[in-house]
């Protein structure tokens, strides 16, 4: 009797393939329609290849029918930027001092440097994607922090409609995290805090932080260490361990900020991975971390390999 023949590579390769498309397909059907806030940081965009990634990932989910909206900070352009000026700069408490020298530099970076190269990026595409700061039509109303930092604010408001218009005519809002007061005043604000104030407003269905690690770990030298699941109550016991420290604490916070909001779940992810975005909605592996309000009955704050993708657990 003959062996039946192994099927070649090409064939392996095709099959593979048509496994993504029909593993994908349930989720397309499910986020059809639903807005997705999605953060990338300044370090991302530092890289061309990175950044045309994140463009062919976020115009995919478009055109399946969700509704992206994007927001970006510029930490290391921002900081760049400063020192190529000569204006030193200075952090209390992870917030960069902002005066009017520095709020100028910052406003030339985000709005008139990186925000406009998201978008060209997504225009690759055809004419989609429209660059916004929260100053435009007051997108964003913001409070002072605190007098010690300057120019530094936290969002009291989301002038909602306005991306309401334009993800209705099929647009794609790329936002600059810089807000008003009621003054008129710009402020700079945290850009990972600015996505979690839009996921709650905009009710989204998911909030997705891009970063450079692979989602949340226990330990941060330990990769293995990903915690695939974990609620808001988990997250906030995390936090306290002291085990999150510097930049993650904004992310963990915006992510509590939206799903108490009312947004279904918060993504951690690794941005610096190719197509990690579309991996972490499209799959049922996932590649970071997910965060909801309630207990999902499947965390595990010791970590582990389970995906975050798992369609049944966000419902």
């Amino acid at each position: 009797m003959a062996t039946q023949s192994q099927p070649s590579p090409p064939s392996q390769l095709h099959e593979q393939r048509a496994a993504t498309l029909v593993q994908a397909l349930p989720y397309i059907q499910k986020f059809a329609g639903k807005t997705m806030i999605i953060k990338c940081g300044g370090a991302i965009m530092v890289d061309e290849a990175m950044r045309q990634s994140f463009a062919d990932d976020v115009f995919l989910l478009h055109s399946v029918g969700i509704r992206p909206v994007l927001v970006h900070g510029g930490g290391p352009q921002i900081t760049e930027s400063l020192n190529r000026f000569g204006i030193q700069t200075q952090a209390i408490g992870g917030h960069r001092i902002t005066d009017a020298a520095t709020l100028e530099v910052v406003r030339m970076v985000l709005v008139g440097k990186i925000n406009k190269d998201i978008v060209s990026a997504l225009n690759r595409f055809g004419e989609h994607a429209v660059g916004l700061s929260g100053e435009d039509a007051c997108l964003l109303k913001v409070t002072q922090r605190d007098e010690k930092l300057g120019f530094v604010g936290d969002v009291v408001g989301v002038n909602t409609d306005v991306l309401a218009r334009l993800t209705d005519e099929g647009f794609i809002p790329v936002i600059a995290s810089i807000g008003t007061d009621d003054n008129g005043q710009a402020h700079n604000i945290n850009a990972d805090l600015v996505a979690g104030e839009l996921a709650a407003a905009l009710q989204a269905e998911k909030l997705i932080l891009l970063t450079d690690i692979d989602g949340l770990l226990t330990d941060v030298d330990n990769p293995q260490s990903r915690i695939p699941k974990i609620s808001a109550d988990e997250l906030e016991e995390f936090i306290e361990s002291g085990k999150a420290q510097g930049g993650m604490l904004p992310k963990l916070d915006a992510a509590k900020i939206a799903v108490e909001g009312g947004t279904v779940s918060a993504h951690l992810i690794n941005g610096t991975q190719k197509h990690a975005l579309v991996i972490e909605i499209f799959t049922d592996d996932g590649a970071g971390t997910m965060i909801t309000k309630g207990n999902m009955g499947g965390g595990n704050i010791e970590g582990g390999n389970t995906g975050s993708g798992n369609i049944g657990s966000e419902t």
